[in-house]
Parts: C-alpha cells; sequence; structure tokens
C-alpha cells in the first residue's frame, strides 16, 4: 500500500481532492516553523516605538506579554539614552552662521535660550553672567549668546538685552530691552522665574521672587508709617 505521506505527484492530487488527508508535518518541522512566526512576531516589536507597543497591547496575546515587556524596557533606556545626550550645561556662543543649526534645528523637545548682546553694554553683561549660571542649574536647556548684529543685520542697540526661548525650533517667548529686565537689579533667581514662565526651564522656586521682594519693601513702608492708634491719639490731643 502507498504511503499517504509520501511526497509523490500523485498523492499531491489526492490531497487536493480530499481523498488523502493533509500531509503530516514532521515535529521538528513544526517547531522549526514556529520559531519562524515567533521571530515575525518578535520582529515587529523591534520595530515599534515605545509609544507603538503601548498603543498595540491589545493585539497581542498572553504569550506576546513578555516579549512585549521586553521591548518597553529597552526602548526606555533608549529614550533614557538619548535624553543623557541632551545635556549641555553651559552658554556657548554662536555666530549668525550657526543660528539654523543650533536653534531651528535643535531637535524636537529641545529648549534653547538665546540672549541676543553687545559687549560694553552692562546689563548685557550681568545677564550673561546669570544665563551661565542657569546653564549649569538646568542641563537639559540649550543656552545660547550671540551678539546681536551677527544674528540679526543692524538690529538696534535700545532693544538689548534681548532673550528668545525655543522650542523644536518655534519662538515661544521674546524679552526685549532693559525695562523688561528691571534694570541692574535683576537678580539670577527672578530670570529663572521668568524662563520658567515661558517654560524653558522646570524651577524648583515656589514663587517669583520679585514678589517677595515687593513685599517686603511694602511691609517696611508699612511699618514706617505712624499706626492708626497713635493717630487718634494726636487728634484727641
Amino acid at each position: 500500500m502507498q504511503d499517504p505521506n509520501e511526497d509523490t505527484e500523485w498523492n499531491d492530487i489526492l490531497r487536493k481532492k480530499g481523498i488523502l488527508p493533509p500531509k503530516e508535518v514532521p515535529k521538528d518541522d513544526e517547531e522549526e516553523e514556529l520559531a519562524l512566526q515567533q521571530q515575525s512576531v518578535v520582529k515587529t516589536y523591534k520595530d515599534m516605538t515605545l509609544e507603538e507597543l503601548e498603543d498595540n497591547e491589545d493585539e497581542f496575546g498572553e504569550d506576546d506579554e513578555a516579549a512585549i515587556e521586553m521591548y518597553k524596557q529597552r526602548r526606555l533606556a533608549e529614550w533614557k539614552a538619548t535624553q543623557m545626550k541632551n545635556i549641555f550645561g553651559e552658554m556657548v556662543e554662536i555666530s549668525g552662521q550657526d543660528y539654523i543649526k543650533e536653534v531651528n534645528e535643535a531637535g524636537d523637545g529641545i529648549w534653547v535660550v538665546l540672549h541676543l548682546y553687545k559687549p560694553g553694554i552692562p546689563l548685557c553683561t550681568l545677564i550673561n553672567q546669570h544665563l551661565s549660571s542657569l546653564a549649569r542649574k538646568f542641563p537639559q536647556t540649550k543656552f545660547l549668546k550671540s551678539i546681536s548684529t551677527t544674528c540679526i543685520a543692524n538690529y538696534p542697540d535700545r532693544n538689548l538685552p534681548t532673550v528668545f526661548v525655543y522650542l523644536g525650533g518655534e519662538m515661544k517667548a521674546q524679552y526685549i530691552g532693559p525695562l523688561v529686565f528691571g534694570g541692574m537689579n535683576l537678580k539670577v533667581d527672578e530670570l529663572e522665574w521668568r524662563l520658567s514662565e515661558s517654560g524653558a526651564v522646570k524651577t524648583d522656586l515656589e514663587e517669583n521672587p520679585k514678589k517677595q521682594i515687593e513685599d517686603k519693601l511694602m511691609s517696611s513702608i508699612r511699618s514706617s508709617l505712624p499706626s492708626g492708634r497713635s493717630s487718634d491719639s494726636d487728634d484727641d490731643d
């Protein structure tokens, strides 16, 4: 009797007509096919971002959960490594030629603080000092400075100092002229607060330091004024 599992043209014809049962696959071949299928599924994990893995979690079976979790952790580690590369930690001088690369093409999610200044302007010098300090405190933010006219031709000195804040190459805030900064009395934590309002830095200050100074000033003024009681007694006299 002819073996129904034998690879012959006649057996293939009989299988197609349903006379013979499908050919039995050897166990080793079944395991190899299953392994190939698993490799194919794993390959889809490898091609996915962390967000895609989370979005498609429901599409995979319970047997895939371990692989998904493994690749999630790998994607998370890769993301953290990328974030570590985005550490700056100092203020860098740029020219107009560097502007597109350093500002417009800084990268997604990268905050950039650019100070346009000129040497010899005291407030510009003060702000450069403050920004250098903040660059060390907030290394995830890119701090840049540039002589104003090298970035913008004929930029008027009356607009200095000027600080532009960008995210992903788009301007998010601008601070132009000495009045905006409050003159030479500007403190580094006041500038930090101002930048935090734009989103450029994540400050640990609980409130605007300028408000604290104003509150202290008002308190000092009130304490120097005669009390209501003493005024009343004076009136009685």
